[in-house]
């Protein structure tokens, strides 16, 4: 089993370059088989969430040529089967996206409920409302959800709460549905706004994307297009991290600093310095830090994917940090690791409450979801001695060459898979 070992102890310095965004490929991926003609997708991150998705889509017949490590050609025109029972989709939580584009091209859809991070509970009822607005029977069983329509016609449909893959899967839906859908309390995410960006250059007429009010003209079909895919936030912030956690000092490269506010605004909180540039964010950590509160929210708050990175941050502040989890109830699950690293964290339901202390000491930890591995892969950077991060295949569904780029930055980390390779890299560090 393939593991990642640390030496921790070392500042991050230089220049990492960002890929393109997780959540925002997913939903695009599965809006390209919306038309017969070719798609061409770039800037496509090379994540095994998004290779098990593109796999699924094989396997419903589309074709699938990849052109390179980043960038695909996606042809819906040769699909033939709108069940995807495929295995491994239930492992990613983005499959309930195939939903939403078989359902709009051809007017039914059998997908398999979705899986992805145990991070707390992800209820399909919002989607499920979309669709019977717009004219769908919906049937859950066996573990599938089944959707079909005869007809579908836009409607105003009002999203109980704030949901990124209702938002998406109801604007595909809507896209080739009759007449015009008005969906309001939509989510407002980067990635939100790249696919109705993505869906409009097929032919789509989507406006009000990354407002609480997305208003869908539906028209007969969708043609092809090539895209290119935002840069990810989340990878980004995720360095940025690492830079402050580290008192290192990093230009975090092709990111679109406005959808990092909320970040920035945090660090500089907790006495970094953060300078924005065009395409590009340094982050300096070499003031001394202090502590201070977090409330992950909805977008364009505080990212609830950054809140175990953030903690992570909080755990060797001066003072007592209050971070407050809003979206997910299981997002604490990293805090035992971590306590065994010498974090001093207590949680009350949905509260972590982090005194900081001087260090953390290096341990054998394993990482309960993506963010979270993430997270505890940055606690070996600040740790004395060496960490052992276990389960990175979580960390694997969401990061790019993670330990190559974070090699490129100063980190000493290898991925091993025995003991072997283990002491090969003490003694290469001795």
């Amino acid at each position: 089993m393939e593991q990642y070992i640390i030496k921790g102890g070392k500042p991050l310095q230089g220049e990492v370059c960002i890929g393109g965004a997780k959540n925002a490929a997913l939903g695009i991926l599965a809006a390209a088989v919306m038309t017969d003609d070719v798609v061409t997708i770039e800037n496509l991150p090379d994540v095994s969430d998004v290779n098990v998705l593109l796999q699924a889509i094989e396997e419903i017949g589309a074709t699938v040529r990849r052109k390179d490590k980043h960038t695909v050609e996606i042809c819906g025109k040769t699909i033939n089967n709108v069940s995807v029972e495929y295995e491994f989709i239930k492992k990613i939580r983005a499959s309930y996206y195939l939903l939403g584009a078989l359902l709009g091209k051809y007017k039914e859809a059998d997908v398999a409920l979705p899986g992805g991070c145990d991070i707390g509970s992800r209820p399909i009822d919002q989607h499920i409302k979309g669709f019977k607005a717009l004219g769908t029977n919906v049937d859950l069983s066996e573990g599938m959800i089944k959707a079909k329509a005869e007809k579908l016609v836009g409607s105003h449909i009002y999203l109980d709460v704030v949901s990124v893959g209702a938002t998406i899967n109801i604007m595909m839906v809507a896209a080739l549905s009759e007449g015009n859908t008005i969906l309001e309390n939509a989510a407002k995410e980067p990635h939100i706004v790249d696919v109705a960006n993505f869906l409009n250059s097929m032919g789509a007429n989507i406006k009000g994307a990354g407002t609480d009010v997305i208003r869908i003209k539906g028209v007969e079909k969708l043609h092809g297009t090539t895209y290119s895919i935002v840069p990810d936030q989340i990878e980004a912030g995720t360095f940025m991290f690492a830079a402050a956690a580290t008192n290192g000092d990093v230009i975090v490269k092709n990111v679109i600093p406005k959808h990092l506010e909320s970040l920035s605004a945090k660090l500089v909180e907790i006495g970094c310095t953060v300078e924005e540039y065009d395409e590009a964010v340094r982050v300096i950590a070499t003031n001394k830090k202090v502590a201070t509160q977090v409330n992950t929210m909805p977008y364009p708050g505080f990212p609830t994917d950054m809140q175990p990175q953030m903690a992570v941050v909080l755990s060797t502040c001066e003072g007592t940090s209050i971070v407050t989890e809003n979206i997910f109830e299981n997002r604490f699950k990293y805090v035992d690791e971590l306590s065994r690293m010498g974090a001093n964290i207590k949680v009350e339901a949905n509260v972590a409450i982090i005194t900081g202390v001087n260090g953390l000491k290096g341990s054998y930890v394993s990482a309960p979801d993506l963010r979270a591995g993430a997270a505890l892969v940055i606690a070996g950077m600040m740790a004395q001695g060496y960490t052992i991060v276990e389960d990175i295949k979580y960390i694997q569904r969401g990061y790019e060459d993670f330990e190559v780029k974070l090699r490129g930055l100063g980190a000493s980390i290898e991925k091993v898979s025995d003991d072997k390779e283990i002491q090969k890299f003490k003694l290469k560090m001795a």
